[in-house]
């Protein structure tokens, strides 16, 4: 019998559409840890199966391309930057507690620092509606997801480079530029940090503003930029590691 807010292994795999084995490999791999019964049965706390069942990249992309964008829940969103940063913290925290990912605790704490500290950075007094940013992390399926209604990354530049012709332009310059240190360019130099840092530690990172998207996939080093099958206001970005 099931323990009270635990579910079985029959229940897990109906639920995510996967097999008995495949949640066994998942339990041996670290990806989704069971907890094991008396008997050796394995059960699954099901407040961590309702968060791993989320697709927060989806719920990021509804909330930041909708015209009207649905209200979020609050673990999900940082109105502020110190509530921002405090959650970044409480990550950082988390991932050095698990052996797994303790040795890529910091680097990935710091490429989201940087990814969320620039949609604050250059939003504030500009924002077209909603404020802040969208955040959110998948311990067990190792990802981190941010997203900001904001203006996104061509018009910021365009402030400093009004010769800069599209997103995908736009998107290499903050990427691989090092522009300078002034406030509306800094969003740049964040970008170029994140590139240098998932390239040295084959960290995955995948960010879109408008229609242009740059993607290293993880374990790859290898960045691409290419134009992306719909637009997108401010931008959205998923770390994997």
């Amino acid at each position: 019998m099931t323990k009270h807010g635990m579910m079985s292994i029959n229940e897990v795999a109906k639920l995510l559409g996967v097999s008995i084995d495949t949640l066994r490999r998942w339990d041996a791999s670290g990806k989704l840890r069971a907890e094991r019964s008396p008997g050796g049965h394995r059960h699954y706390d099901r407040d961590t199966i309702e968060r791993f069942s989320k697709d927060f990249f989806a719920l990021a992309r509804v909330w930041a391309e909708s015209v009207t964008p649905p209200e979020l829940p609050s673990e999900v969103y940082c109105d502020t930057p110190d509530r921002f940063r405090a959650r970044q913290n409480t990550l950082a925290i988390l991932l050095d507690r698990q052996e797994e990912t303790r040795a890529i605790a910091p680097i990935v704490a710091s490429m989201t620092g940087e990814i969320g500290n620039n949609s604050f950075d250059h939003n504030i007094g500009n924002w077209p509606d909603v404020t802040g940013i969208f955040f959110a992390y998948d311990l067990p399926k190792r990802i981190v997801v941010l997203a900001d209604r904001g203006v996104g990354i061509r018009a910021t530049l365009l402030r400093v480079r009004p010769d800069i012709k599209d997103d995908i332009e736009a998107l290499t310059i903050a990427i691989y530029e090092r522009i300078s240190g002034r406030a509306p360019e800094q969003r740049g130099n964040g970008l170029k940090f994140v590139r240098k840092v998932a390239e040295k530690y084959g960290v995955g990172v995948t960010l879109q503003s408008g229609i242009a998207v740059a993607e290293i996939k993880k374990g790859t080093k290898k960045l691409s930029i290419r134009l992306a099958d719909r637009n997108i206001r401010g931008t959205i970005a998923k770390i994997t590691y």
